[in-house]
């Protein structure tokens, strides 16, 4: 057994320093020069690559044919779901609403968990659990949008896409339920390596098709090596570490809805190292939000807490 599976706190650090790579992305990704579906092609395709070699580098993970002889259609579809489809909705959504629509709405992941997992594994959700998740949404809605709420609002043509990132968000919220019993049985890093590159393959074929973008190696070629530097981060850190990190440590924790609503705290992550690295003001209405969404995530768990016998 992993020792995030006999010491829980090191699996909801496991998580946070998912979510931290998760929130870091987007500095990596427009110091790269690369942008939109070619960049969650090269991310997974990289980066499943690089959990590959992790992978065949641990004896423990190094067969990684097992688990299909006992999981083959489970694997195939759960890396078309988790990472295919969930990220070419994503980037198909912003064709149709606004990025704070998109990313307010790819936020509700913990939503979906806590939904799946009372349906899938018959988890209650606790008053705590709701009242958390709801006022997180809020304070997420009002920091990325600065108070303005109205930003969120739109016409008919933005339903689609709400609905598309909302559909990103049900997508990858299942698939990190439905794989926890394979992680149990054969490691959070061979069954990462497997639905990340299974995914990112499929993620490059479907992008290729869909918006006629083809992630070629030539590409990689004609990249300056600054931004061929900053796009290897995002693989092989923001991918291969962290997806590494997420998955495990959701698939380990004793409440993967509490481990999950760490989510939310993505876009506090990225407000704050905005401020910090790129020197960018904070606005006391930005403030406020990320005062309410950590009070929401952390209130929960104290809330929820067992008293001491």
């Amino acid at each position: 057994m992993a020792i995030w599976h006999r010491h829980s706190w090191l699996a909801y650090l496991a998580v946070l320093i998912g979510v931290f790579g998760h929130a870091s992305t987007e500095f990596f990704a427009v110091l790269s020069g690369v942008a939109g579906p070619e960049l969650s092609v090269w991310r997974f395709v990289l980066g499943g690559l690089g959990l590959v070699l992790m992978a065949l580098l641990m004896p423990a993970s190094r067969d990684l044919l097992a688990p299909f002889k006992t999981h083959f259609w489970s694997l195939i579809i759960l890396s078309l779901l988790g990472v295919t489809v969930g990220y070419l909705v994503f980037h198909w959504s912003l064709d149709f609403a606004s990025v704070p629509q998109v990313a307010t709405t790819v936020t509700t992941i913990p939503i979906f968990v806590a939904l799946g997992n009372l349906v899938i594994n018959r988890q209650p959700i606790g008053r705590a659990k709701i009242i958390g998740g709801l006022c997180a949404v809020g304070g997420i809605a009002l920091l990325i949008t600065d108070g303005y709420l109205a930003r969120l609002a739109g016409s008919g043509s933005n339903l689609f896409g709400i609905f598309l990132a909302m559909g990103c968000a049900a997508a990858v919220a299942l698939y990190s339920l439905l794989v926890r019993p394979i992680v149990a049985e054969y490691g959070a890093l061979r069954i990462t390596a497997i639905t990340m590159m299974l995914g990112g393959l499929g993620l490059w074929l479907l992008v290729g098709v869909t918006f006629n973008v083809w992630a070629l190696p030539q590409r990689l070629i004609d990249l300056p090596a600054a931004g061929l530097g900053y796009l290897l981060v995002i693989a092989f850190w923001n991918t291969t570490i962290t997806q590494f990190l997420w998955i495990g440590g959701l698939a380990a924790v004793p409440d993967i809805t509490r481990g999950s609503y760490l989510f939310f705290l993505k876009p506090v992550i990225a407000a704050l190292l905005a401020v910090w690295i790129l020197n960018q003001d904070i606005t006391w209405v930005q403030m406020l939000a990320i005062a309410v969404v950590c009070a929401s995530v952390f209130g929960e768990i104290l809330l929820t807490r067992k008293p001491a016998k």
